[in-house]
C-alpha cells in the first residue's frame, strides 16, 4: 500500500469515527466544538472556526480552534460575516483559496489577528437550511488545501448537519418535557388549592357563621365573649388558608388584571350572599398597584368578607381610584347596620386590614355610624 493510499484510508476511517462521535453527542454546544476539532484534525489545518448564523444571515456565534484565549482577547470582537466569511455565507458552497490575502474579498482583519493564507470553507446544512460555516486556514505541511481536503470537509459538514439537528431536537424534547412536568405540578397545585377553597374554607366559614349566630342567643356574657373569640380564631384560620392558596396558585394574578380580579371578588360576594356589589376601578390606579396586586386582592377579599359576615348589608361598593394629588385610594363601603368604631371589639377584623395597609406603606381609616353603614379607606402616596 502506498503512502497516498494509506492517507486516504486513514482519512476515511477518521470520517467514520467523526460520524459516530457526532451522532453520540446530544449537547449542542459540545457538538459545535467537536465539529471544529474534527475539521482541523482531518484536514491538517492550523486554525479552525465555526460561525453560527442568525436569522439575519450574520454570524451570531463564533467558535475557534488554534487561537489562544490571550490572542482572542487581543483580536477583539468576533467577526459578523464580512469579507471572505461573508462571501462563503453568500455563495453557500465550498470555497478554497491558495492565499486569501490576495483575494479582493479579503478585508476586515483586525491588527492583532494572526497571519493566515491558505483557506478552506464549507457550509453546514441541517434539514435544507444553512446552519453555519466551517472555516479552515493554513494547511500544515503544504501551501494549499487539496481536493481531498475539500471532499473530506464536505462529508464532515453533512455529518455535522445531521448531528446539529439531532442535538437541537433533543434540546427541544428536553424543554418540552420540563414544560410538561411544570404544567403537571401547577395542575396538582391548582387541584389542592381548589379543594382548600371549596371544601375547607367553606366549612370553616359555615362553622363561623353558626357560632356568630349563637352569640345572639347566649344569655351568659362570658359565653358570648368566648364565642366571639372563637369566631375571630376561625377568621384567622380562614385568612391563613387563603394565604396558602395564594402560595399554591402564584399565577392567579399573572393571567388576570387587577381590575378583573377585584370585579371577580365582587361578583363572588354577590352570588354567595345576595348583597348587590359594584366595583369601580380606575385603570391608572390599578396599573400603579400592579406590583402589589396580591396584597390589594387579599385586602379587598378580607374587607368583603367582613361585609358578608358582620354588616347585614343590601349593597356594597368597591372603588379604586387615583386622586388629583396622585394618591391611590381604595374604598369599600356598605349600607349595613354599622357599628361604633370606638367601642371595644366593635371593629372585628379591622386590625388585620389596617396592618396589611400599613405594611404596604399606606394609611387606613374606618368610618361607621350605627344604622348607616361602614366605609373603610386605604390610601397610598403617589
Amino acid at each position: 500500500m502506498s503512502d497516498a493510499e494509506g492517507l486516504v484510508r486513514s482519512r476515511d476511517w477518521m470520517l467514520i469515527q467523526a460520524g459516530l462521535t457526532l451522532a453520540a453527542e446530544l449537547d449542542l454546544d459540545a457538538v459545535l466544538v467537536h465539529i471544529v476539532d474534527l475539521a482541523v484534525e482531518i484536514t491538517g489545518a492550523t486554525y479552525g472556526a465555526l460561525g453560527v448564523l442568525g436569522t439575519d444571515q450574520r454570524i451570531e456565534r463564533f467558535i475557534t480552534k488554534g487561537i489562544s484565549d490571550e490572542q482572542r482577547d487581543r483580536i477583539g470582537d468576533p467577526p459578523t460575516g464580512h469579507g471572505i466569511l461573508g462571501l462563503l455565507i453568500e455563495r453557500q458552497e465550498p470555497l478554497r483559496l491558495p492565499d486569501l490575502t490576495e483575494d479582493p474579498q479579503s478585508y476586515g482583519f483586525p491588527p492583532n489577528h494572526p497571519p493566515m493564507r491558505s483557506f478552506l470553507g464549507a457550509p453546514l446544512r441541517a434539514l435544507g437550511r444553512i446552519y453555519g460555516n466551517i472555516y479552515l486556514t493554513d494547511k500544515r505541511g503544504a501551501d494549499v488545501f487539496s481536493d481531498d481536503d475539500e471532499a473530506a470537509v464536505v462529508v464532515l459538514a453533512t455529518q455535522a448537519g445531521v448531528a446539529i439537528e439531532n442535538a437541537r431536537l433533543y434540546e427541544e424534547a428536553q424543554r418540552a418535557h420540563e414544560e410538561l412536568s411544570r404544567l403537571e405540578v401547577l395542575e396538582e397545585r391548582e387541584r389542592i388549592a381548589k379543594e382548600l377553597h371549596d371544601g375547607v374554607i367553606q366549612s370553616l366559614f359555615a362553622v363561623g357563621m353558626g357560632l356568630q349566630g349563637a352569640v345572639a342567643f347566649a344569655q351568659d356574657p362570658e359565653i358570648a365573649g368566648r364565642l366571639e373569640y372563637a369566631v375571630e380564631d376561625i377568621d384567622g384560620v380562614i385568612r391563613d388558608v387563603r394565604n396558602y392558596i395564594f402560595g399554591l396558585r402564584p399565577g392567579i394574578l399573572a393571567d388576570r388584571q387587577l381590575d378583573e380580579a377585584i370585579r371577580g371578588l365582587c361578583a363572588e360576594l354577590e352570588d354567595r350572599s345576595g348583597v348587590v356589589t359594584v366595583a369601580v376601578v380606575d385603570d391608572r390606579a390599578a396599573a400603579e398597584l400592579a406590583s402589589r396586586a396580591g396584597d390589594v386582592i387579599q385586602l379587598v377579599r378580607e374587607a368583603l368578607s367582613n361585609v358578608e359576615r358582620h354588616a347585614d348589608a343590601t349593597t356594597c361598593r368597591v372603588s379604586l381610584r387615583r386622586l388629583v394629588d396622585g394618591t391611590i385610594e381604595l374604598e369599600v363601603d356598605d349600607d349595613g347596620r354599622g357599628f361604633d368604631v370606638d367601642a371595644p371589639r366593635a371593629g372585628m377584623g379591622l386590625a388585620n386590614l389596617e396592618a396589611r395597609v400599613v405594611s404596604m406603606g399606606g394609611t387606613f381609616l374606618a368610618a361607621s355610624v350605627a344604622g348607616d353603614g361602614t366605609t373603610i379607606t386605604a390610601r397610598w402616596p403617589a
